[in-house]
């Protein structure tokens, strides 16, 4: 049964949510547009993008690196 609930309350929360998104004009985007400034809000997003990759994808060498040091002192 709270399952059930559960799987009812998000469909919900999924179908009002599609709703005000439906609703809603956005002029401000119309504006940069036209404006030629969304360029750039669209490149700043790709460069953080860009970094928050190539700073997981790092991460994930320096993981499994250690990874591999700590499962060659138990052999």
């Amino acid at each position: 049964m709270e399952k059930i609930l559960k799987s009812f309350f998000c469909v919900l929360m999924v179908a009002l949510s599609l709703n005000v998104q439906a609703q809603s004009e956005v002029q401000m985007a119309d504006t940069m547009r036209s404006e030629g400034k969304i360029y750039v809000v669209v490149s700043i997003i790709l460069i953080i993008l860009t970094g928050l990759i190539a700073y997981l994808f790092l991460m994930d060498r320096k993981v499994k690196k250690l990874e591999d040091q700590l499962s060659d002192r138990k052999h």
